[in-house]
């Protein structure tokens, strides 16, 4: 498995998971029932789980363009350590925003936003280079 894809799957897996602790505020904010059923956010969710959500849905975005670019430059053959790099820096910059969102840290969430950004240019980059 090539780095880039490795990182991508290590990516996916930690979007996937992203859910389960403001998952289980939800339900000890709101009830089991709530919980299941269609709903809005519940009043009483700790801030904490608020901002998680928030996380977890610019991680499911950020994903996306990841993906799409990590699987073209594995069909172009187009991966070398530049592509490798940016593929683990992006990994590392989304669990730092994760952290740093959910932690309600603003100035560090915003640069691992940015970092994660940069790395999905440098992809681009190397796919039309």
């Amino acid at each position: 498995m090539t780095p880039e894809l490795y990182y991508l799957a290590a990516t996916a897996l930690l979007t996937a998971v992203i859910w389960l602790p403001y998952a289980l505020n939800y339900i000890i904010a709101g009830g089991l029932m709530n919980a299941i059923g269609p709903h809005a956010d519940v009043d009483g969710m700790a801030d904490w789980a608020i901002r998680m959500k928030k996380a977890h849905a610019n991680a499911i975005e950020n994903l996306v363009v990841f993906a799409a670019l990590v699987l073209v430059i594995q069909a172009a053959g187009a991966n070398n350590d530049t592509t490798a790099l940016a593929a683990m820096i992006f990994f590392w910059a989304r669990l730092a925003h994760l952290l740093t969102q959910t932690f309600g840290i603003p100035w560090v969430r915003t640069l691992a936003f940015a970092t994660g950004f940069g790395c999905q240019v440098v992809l681009a980059l190397q796919v039309i280079m």
